[in-house]
């Protein structure tokens, strides 16, 4: 696809950044339509984390999850942010009244009785947040087994249900609480969104110094997987040179996707929606898709070399 101008009487193809970017985003719309996808192997268990706030986690989570669910993946998103904001973006009611990730941690009640469909796709469901939670951490101190309640639960949820979930996403406060170590205990990989910008990677030690921690004495499985590089500007220098630090320091966990800055994505959550289903054209839902993919397709391998 381009666009032509008109030079005297000839006239020539446009090579003008627009019509270029234009082609393509098309190219890779095309591309993306013609793509199947098999999902086997377990169920992926994912903590999307960064203790470093604004670096775009909860928008990350939801996308990602709208993505692969566009893919026909069967995922579950667990809100264990107190804002609520990923069950806002997934379109899933979460006041005080309404059944949430609260109840399960601290009254015992079942997963699946807080689990709701989002109406972002047919296979995604979430168990949301509410204002509950902004006092979770201090009555978590005094329930038996404290770090491990998500993982009880969650685990209970699994075996209970009829169809397999292909992933499960959990979205943190950016802190190092008990709904945080909750989060890492019940889950097998770290999933961590750095932005394209300045003091990109503060906090990041303590993060992996935490992740260690966890290892150590919660859950030796968990390891870091997966790193996308979000809000990336490419008409910058510090973006491509944020992008290429990181890549330096962890070769094999970053995506080769970026998820660039994007008015479309940055309007969805308003909307209760994702920018998959908001503006599924746009720049940001192309990566995010395009990194849903990369995301599936690492995991299929790994469980290919798992068995041979």
């Amino acid at each position: 696809m381009f666009h032509v101008k008109q030079s005297g009487n000839i006239t020539e193809p446009d090579d003008s950044p627009i019509a270029r970017e234009l082609a393509d985003l098309t190219a890779r719309r095309r591309a993306l339509a013609d793509v199947e996808v098999s999902f086997t192997g377990p169920t992926r268990i994912m903590t999307i984390s960064n203790q470093k706030g604004g670096v775009g986690k909860t928008t990350t989570t939801v996308n990602i999850a709208a993505a692969i669910a566009s893919l026909g993946g069967r995922v579950l998103v667990i809100d264990l942010d107190p804002q609520g904001n990923a069950s806002t973006a997934l379109g899933v009611p979460h006041n005080a009244e309404s059944p949430s990730i609260y109840d399960v941690l601290i009254d015992d009640v079942p997963l699946k009785d807080v689990v709701q469909q989002s109406p972002e796709g047919e296979t995604l469901v979430c168990a949301p947040s509410n204002i509950h939670l902004a006092g979770a951490e201090i009555e978590l101190v005094t329930q038996v087994a404290r770090e491990q309640r998500l993982k009880t639960a969650l685990a209970e949820y699994l075996e209970d249900r009829e169809e397999r979930l292909d992933f499960v996403l959990i979205d943190c406060p950016p802190s190092l609480g008990l709904l945080t170590i909750n989060a890492f205990t019940a889950a097998t990989e770290v999933f961590l969104p750095i932005q394209c910008e300045y003091y990109a990677l503060e906090g990041l030690s303590q993060l992996l110094g935490n992740v260690k921690m966890i290892q150590k004495h919660l859950n030796p499985r968990l390891r870091l997987s997966t790193i996308l590089l979000t809000m990336f500007d490419a008409r910058t220098r510090l973006s491509q040179q944020v992008a290429d630090e990181v890549r330096g320091h962890f070769t094999g966990e970053v995506l080769d996707t970026v998820i660039p800055r994007s008015v479309r994505v940055s309007e969805a959550p308003s909307f209760g929606q994702t920018v998959i289903t908001y503006d599924g054209n746009s720049a940001g839902a192309i990566a995010y898709r395009e990194a849903a993919l990369e995301i599936v397709r690492r995991g299929s391998a790994d469980a290919k070399e798992g068995e041979s």
